[in-house]
């Protein structure tokens, strides 16, 4: 799978749907996505191990982040990271670089 995504409406997939994408995401310490958003779907990151910083806070082990459309967030893995991502609905070509 391409970046731990393996359900969506993408290539390579276990599932192909356009009601939600999921993936299980791994990330060295000091990893970093620049602040981004989504018009259409509403993400929830799960913390699975590991401290991760999103729009100015921590989160660690067994926290679950909501970003709703049109809210941005970026990402910095302060320790390796593994998270678990879900997007409702799976929306392709919804993420917007601020």
């Amino acid at each position: 799978m391409i970046k731990g995504w393996f359900i969506g409406n993408f290539n390579p997939t276990l599932y192909p749907t356009n009601d939600v994408e999921i993936g299980i995401k791994e990330y060295k310490a000091g990893d970093f996505e620049g602040s981004h958003y989504h018009k259409i779907a509403t993400e929830f990151t799960v913390v699975i191990n590991g401290t991760v910083e999103m729009s100015g806070k921590e989160y660690t082990n067994g926290d679950i982040i909501k970003i709703n459309p049109g809210v941005a967030t970026d990402f910095k893995a302060i320790t390796d990271v593994t998270t678990v991502v879900v997007k409702i609905p799976g929306a392709n070509n919804d993420k917007f670089i601020e």
